[in-house]
């Protein structure tokens, strides 16, 4: 059994089937170079899911495998041999069958504070779709339950209206199907399908941005759906004015109707989602212990029930009842770098993969807004939240000038108290590191 397998034979044991099955089932391990694992995956959507979703206890269990500081670097399969071509299937000829996952729906959602507005429009919809928010574009960072939601929509649905054609997808699938569609010329076929359902569900739609024949396409599509009163709803990792290389005829329809942010949790939700977690999973999860786990997790609810299913398996190998006791022990990998001091490095890296950039992007000597504004927060929160003067903060950034690292975090801090949504955003990233 490689490292890998065995990588996937514990991760398989603490995470949901579903997810297993979605993001790590088709993963396979390429070769071994070193300390290096070359593991395919099927996309980069994948490659991306596979990092936020699983990052943390990929890297857990290959320090409990090996006591070599192993590194895993994701390959996209259709890039393995460059002698294999990448082959596209025909598309079919009916909509995609929307498959849901049964644990998400509304009755399972925790509410609080820092969803309350997704989660209402959200049921409005559900239970009056094509009313007053319409398209709903939900937004906020990974593993705060934007798929949560858009699939409780659709469960909903197609519950209380079996004869509405309800499409869920990925944006990444719905532009596969476009391609296939122009490679067989099945074009007049592909826009018949899509513009003629009753509501259109796109989970992260920012995948989008920079296709520019999938933009257009999609263009015409909204525009159908829109006109003839038919309910669309998106999910995104940010607002429509922060996706970049988004055209702004389509920026501008993703908000005619609500946009709703969902933030990081506070601490009572964070505790609530781990009670109604363990009630899912009949286990008895005492109320300091579930404080203790809420109280280690900075903001993302996929790392809450991460480390409740890793403290769940300890306890279950061991034969112990979960108590505090029992919670220090499973997490104490996790707790012995918890009070690791916030870098810049880790904090160009949060900026840039929110704004959908390279890291030397943003450190390059180019004045695009696309790029010069995410410099911008990445310098400001550089100030926040380390102790580095303005010259060490212009010397990460190809050795910028004092004045302008000064005039940058300036301009943040008034676009923070004019722009709420802006402060929110920038809250959504603070909080990763808090």
């Amino acid at each position: 059994m490689n490292t890998w397998t065995q990588v996937l034979a514990r991760i398989e044991q603490v995470v949901d089937r579903s997810d297993y099955e979605n993001w790590l089932a088709q993963t396979k391990l390429v070769s071994q170079k070193g300390d290096t694992l070359d593991v395919a995956v099927p996309s980069q959507r994948a490659v991306d899911e596979i990092r936020e979703r699983f990052g943390t206890q990929i890297r857990g269990f290959l320090n409990e495998i090996s006591r070599e500081r192993l590194q895993v670097h994701f390959v996209v399969d259709g890039f393995l041999n460059d002698d294999l071509p990448i082959t596209i299937a025909p598309p079919k000829e009916e909509l995609p069958t929307a498959t849901f996952n049964p644990r998400y729906r509304f009755e399972t959602f925790v509410v609080g504070n820092s969803n309350q507005l997704a989660y209402a429009a959200s049921k409005s919809i559900a239970e009056n779709p094509s009313g007053s928010f319409n398209p709903l574009f939900i937004y906020g960072g990974a593993g705060l339950g934007k798929t949560h939601l858009i699939q409780a929509i659709g469960h909903q649905l197609r519950g209380s209206r079996p004869k509405m054609k309800v499409v869920y997808m990925s944006a990444e699938s719905f532009m596969t199907e476009l391609i296939a569609s122009i490679r067989f010329d099945k074009m007049a076929s592909f826009r018949d399908r899509y513009r003629s359902v009753d509501a259109l569900l796109l989970d992260d739609i920012q995948f989008i941005a920079g296709k520019e024949r999938t933009q257009e396409e999609f263009f015409h599509t909204f525009n159908a759906l829109y006109e003839a009163q038919k309910q669309i709803v998106f999910t995104s990792d940010r607002p429509p004015k922060e996706i970049p290389t988004l055209e702004e005829r389509l920026r501008s329809r993703f908000e005619w109707g609500l946009t709703a942010d969902i933030q990081a949790p506070d601490l009572e939700t964070k505790v609530a989602i781990l009670r109604k977690k363990a009630e899912e999973k009949k286990i008895d999860l005492p109320q300091d212990a579930a404080l203790f786990i809420a109280e280690r997790v900075r903001s993302n609810i996929r790392e809450l029930e991460g480390h409740l299913n890793r403290v769940v398996a300890f306890a279950s190998l061991t034969g112990n009842a979960i108590n505090i006791e029992v919670v220090q022990e499973a997490l104490k990998d996790v707790l012995s770098k918890e009070n690791k001091p916030i870098t810049p490095t880790e904090i160009l890296r949060i900026v840039a993969a929110h704004y959908g950039l390279k890291v030397s992007d943003i450190k390059a000597k180019s004045n695009a807004k696309t790029i010069a504004f995410p410099r911008q927060v990445a310098m400001y929160m550089c100030k926040d939240l380390t102790d580095l003067s303005y010259p060490e903060i212009g010397k990460l950034f190809n050795d910028k000038h004092h004045s302008t690292v000064m005039y940058s975090v300036q301009q943040i801090k008034k676009m923070l108290d004019s722009d709420q949504q802006f402060a929110r955003t920038v809250e959504m990233l603070s909080k990763q590191f808090r």
